[in-house]
């Protein structure tokens, strides 16, 4: 696929199905991934396969950590949580592994992971593959990375929801560009 064509026709699906990316396919995301950009080569990004039977303990985590951490979760949401993971064949948790540097905030770091993560969309679609990254609750909470067994410098950015798309696609809007774009001449 040209790569412009590529970057212009990416949209996260409604739906994803089996099958997943390979092994193979996916050391070309994960390769892709790491050529994001990365100030200081301080190589911030850090990832979680997730498939087969690691969805439900990613389930049982989700569930786990929501009882634990969120006020008045009902039982309608518990099962939110819970059911989230079979929504796709597999996700991959995106991770942000934060070093203390003069120059390089964290911030920095952790928009790094979210460049790597589109890098990593770019290329499931580009072999016919596509992703969605979900956020909400569950990511960019400090205490979230102790229920992934990670140390306390590791930040959980979202997760990709990874697989085949499925059903219709999404059309993709015709922007203005003046609703975006100025220019300084």
């Amino acid at each position: 696929m040209d790569a412009l064509e590529n970057i212009l026709s990416r949209n996260s699906p409604r739906a994803l199905a089996e099958p997943c990316p390979s092994k193979l396919e996916m050391e070309i995301v994960y390769k892709a991934a790491l050529r994001a950009p990365d100030h200081a080569w301080l190589r911030p990004s850090r990832f979680i396969e997730v498939r087969g039977n690691g969805l439900k303990k990613l389930s049982d985590l989700y569930v786990k950590f929501a009882k634990e951490n969120f006020l008045e979760v009902t039982d309608l949401q518990l099962e939110k949580y819970q059911a989230a993971p079979f929504r796709a064949p597999m996700i991959v948790v995106l991770v942000s592994k934060v070093t203390e540097h003069p120059k390089v905030p964290e911030l920095e770091q952790m928009l790094s992971t979210a460049a790597a993560a589109e890098n990593m969309l770019l290329a499931l679609h580009a072999q016919n593959f596509a992703g969605m990254w979900r956020t909400g609750k569950l990511a960019l909470n400090d205490k979230l990375a102790e229920y992934f067994d990670l140390s306390p410098d590791h930040k959980i950015l979202g997760y990709l929801y990874i697989g085949t798309p499925a059903g219709d696609g999404k059309k993709i809007p015709d922007l203005e560009l003046e609703n975006f774009v100025s220019y300084w001449d």
